[in-house]
């Protein structure tokens, strides 16, 4: 009998033995076990770090909620990693690995990569400080370079932004220079309105300044009456009167549309013309003026 012959025996004989296979049974249910205890664990502390951040909003000390949501994602995140690594680690070990050893080489392993991973270094170190200054948190819309939306999660390496149109950018924290935070302090909406030369202007003011003492009433999303500042321009077929209101955070946009509307219905209702584009014909022959003509 050859030496592969022989090789190929022991092999048969020794997965005809009832110890290999009870051994390898024996693997399989610790690591299924080690997975479900992972599992669990990780459930569990999740739980528990919600619960402790909903804790504190109930407390008089109460902290930013955008802070916290950041820090709950966050802890969340660290808590993943260090669950799968220990487990990752025990199930080496139920496949007989050295895992002493592979620790002690992953840490000269990792002197080295670190010093090729220069990069990383940088995306977590400014993750790191973009969270604890709370430059920006999850639920915020922020404009960081070209990109705008509001933050969907924010890790030590990277940070991902929603547009408005849905697409997700994920941003390393590294590249992260300059930010605009659009979501820390109330907004303002200002809105024009254009009134006919040929109208009262101080029947207009008059009608505007009743109109924007209700809206408080009316939009929960003001955080005050809205300012009336009087003429802002002259153009060639209309007088400008600028508005300014102060909203809460993001909510400009909407408000300025709906009080546009209200603006609109309320110069209707008093007969208070806004203008529209008009064309003027001159006779050269006469002189005359024939009537405008939209």
């Amino acid at each position: 009998m050859s030496i592969t012959q022989r090789g190929i025996q022991k092999l048969i004989d020794k997965y005809q033995n009832e110890d290999t296979w009870l051994n390898i049974g024996e693997g399989l249910l610790k690591i299924i076990v080690i997975m479900l205890i992972a599992n669990i664990l990780i459930r569990i502390g999740k739980l528990t770090i919600h619960n402790i951040f909903k804790i504190r909003n109930l407390s008089p000390l109460n902290t930013s909620e955008r802070r916290e949501a950041t820090l709950s994602k966050l802890l969340d995140n660290i808590l993943t990693y260090v669950v799968y690594f220990i487990a990752f680690m025990m199930i080496l070990s139920v496949l007989g690995f050295d895992v002493k050893a592979l620790i002690a080489g992953a840490g000269v392993v990792g002197l080295a990569v670190g010093f090729g991973a220069q990069s990383l270094v940088k995306d977590v170190i400014s993750g790191f400080f973009i969270i604890f200054e709370d430059q920006f948190s999850v639920g915020d819309h922020v404009r960081i370079g070209q990109f705008e939306g509001n933050v969907q999660a924010i890790g030590l390496r990277t940070t991902k932004l929603k547009s408005w149109t849905g697409e997700v950018h994920i941003l390393p924290n590294g590249n992260i220079m300059e930010v605009t935070n659009f979501s820390i302090n109330n907004s303002l909406a200002i809105i024009d309105v254009g009134i006919a030369y040929e109208e009262d202007l101080d029947k207009a003011e008059m009608v505007i300044r009743e109109l924007l003492q209700k809206m408080p009433e009316r939009y929960e999303e003001l955080v005050r009456e809205p300012d009336f500042l009087g003429i802002q321009n002259f153009s060639p077929s209309e007088v400008t009167l600028r508005i300014v209101a102060e909203t809460l955070p993001m909510q400009h946009a909407a408000v300025a549309r709906k009080m546009r509307k209200d603006i609109k219905l309320s110069l209707d209702e008093h007969g208070i013309e806004i203008p529209y584009p008009r064309m003027v014909m001159y006779s050269k022959d006469n002189g005359n003026i024939k009537e405008p003509s939209v």
